[in-house]
């Protein structure tokens, strides 16, 4: 993407998520704080003394937030374009997994319940390189559900039979 193309928040906000990470912010912030705390027999320890240190922080504090907010955002959806590119490539891989980060958090408890039933069963194999694929779980899933829908609809029949 070409640079022209940010608009002057994007840009700010890379900038300054770069800054706030590296050396030179932590010392100038270690740099102030200092110089704060030895201006203290200055002004005596005063209310407002303290008032400059406690506000100034909650500013940064509060801004920080949502900057980091940001780049965490963009972070994570660079991440999941990368990993979404990688179950797209591997042709045994299922793609009915790209983009389940739009799903809520009981379905995602669900599929993580059923990664790790897979991690049980790939344990209990004595061949490390046989894998246990979400398709044929899916698979055995549709076969049990038809046979739940089976056994309901003979059910369903046989109480019909009861109330004639």
């Amino acid at each position: 993407m070409a640079s022209t193309d940010k608009n002057i928040f994007e840009k700010f906000s890379n900038w300054a998520t770069k800054f706030t990470g590296s050396s030179a912010a932590f010392i100038g912030s270690a740099l102030i704080v200092v110089i704060w705390a030895a201006s203290g027999p200055v002004f005596k320890y005063s209310e407002t003394w303290q008032l400059v240190i406690n506000t100034g922080t909650t500013i940064i504090t509060f801004l920080m937030v949502f900057l980091i907010q940001k780049a965490q955002n963009k972070d994570s959806k660079a991440i999941q374009i990368k990993l979404n590119e990688l179950i797209a490539a591997h042709e045994k891989a299922s793609n009915r997994i790209v983009d389940i980060e739009d799903l809520t958090e009981k379905e995602l408890d669900q599929l993580h319940k059923y990664y790790e039933k897979l991690a049980d069963f790939a344990e209990e194999d004595e061949d490390i390189h046989a894998s246990h694929s979400i398709d044929a779980a899916q698979r055995n899933q549709d076969h049990k559900d038809e046979m739940f829908r089976r056994r309901h609809d003979e059910w369903l029949q046989e109480q019909n039979r009861q109330h004639r």
